[in-house]
C-alpha cells in the first residue's frame, strides 16, 4: 500500500506483518485461548500474564472449569480479531492497545 505524506513522497507502508499477526493471533486464540498466547503475540504482556495466572489458579481450584472460561474468552476474541477487516484490527489493537475484546 502507499501512501503520499504532506510533501508529495511516497511511502510504502506494509500491512503484512499486522495481518498475520490478525491471523496468528485470531488462530492461537480459538485454539489455546485459555493461556492467553495470543495477548502475548499482540503484544499485550500484562493481560497475557492475567489469562495465563488466572487460567492455571482458576483451574486448579475449580477443577479445570477456570481452563474453560478462559477458553471461551479466548474463542470469543479470536472470532473477533479474524472478522475484522486489517484496517479496523490495525486500528483497533495496534494503534489503539485495546487489550480486551
Amino acid at each position: 500500500m502507499e501512501v503520499v505524506d504532506e510533501k508529495g513522497n511516497t511511502q510504502n507502508q506494509s500491512l503484512t506483518n499486522q495481518e498475520s499477526k490478525r491471523i496468528i493471533a485470531g488462530i492461537l486464540a480459538i485454539l489455546l485461548g485459555a493461556l492467553g498466547i495470543h495477548k502475548f503475540i499482540l503484544g499485550y504482556t500484562k493481560e497475557g500474564i492475567i489469562m495465563l495466572v488466572a487460567t492455571f489458579i482458576l483451574g486448579f481450584v475449580t477443577c479445570g472449569i477456570g481452563f474453560g472460561i478462559g477458553g471461551i474468552i479466548g474463542l470469543i476474541e479470536g472470532i473477533i480479531y479474524l472478522t475484522k477487516s486489517d484496517e479496523e484490527f490495525i486500528e483497533t489493537y495496534q494503534n489503539n492497545q485495546k487489550g480486551w475484546f
